[in-house]
């Protein structure tokens, strides 16, 4: 599972069982919190995740500003999971150029953007498995 952790929005995405792909599968409002958590824990088991993939927003220069600690802060909601995090550098800005490509209108919803986004991260983490 990969997710893409904003302030107001989360994108998730999930793998296929052989973890080549991944899909779009929900965005999810992040607040009140322990909803969204229990959201994405849900869909976890549901199906069967074991490792979750977070974005992690790094800094231009490589260091990690306040929305890294806020993702890793985030992250300690899901210790029953293997957690790993992948550099989110300009994941946003790549999942708007697919979904421009697709022709897909995501102004008036940018939770399409997020759950692209969180393709995105699970794909990067995904290739240097394989």
């Amino acid at each position: 599972m990969g997710l893409d952790v904003g302030t107001k929005r989360i994108g998730v995405a999930l793998s296929d069982f052989l973890h080549i792909t991944s899909t779009p599968a929900l965005c999810v409002e992040r607040e009140p919190e322990q909803k969204a958590v229990e959201t994405i824990k849900k869909l976890a088991k549901d199906n069967h995740v074991k490792q979750i993939i977070i974005g992690l927003p790094i800094n231009m220069d490589g260091s990690k500003g306040s929305q890294a600690a806020d993702c890793e802060n985030f992250s300690k909601n899901f210790s029953e999971f293997d957690i790993i995090f992948e550099d989110e550098r300009l994941t946003s800005e790549y999942a708007e150029e697919r979904l421009r490509e697709r022709k897909v209108d995501f102004r008036k919803n940018k939770g399409l953007v997020d759950m692209e986004s969180a393709c995105i991260i699970l794909e990067q983490y995904l290739a240097r498995l394989n």
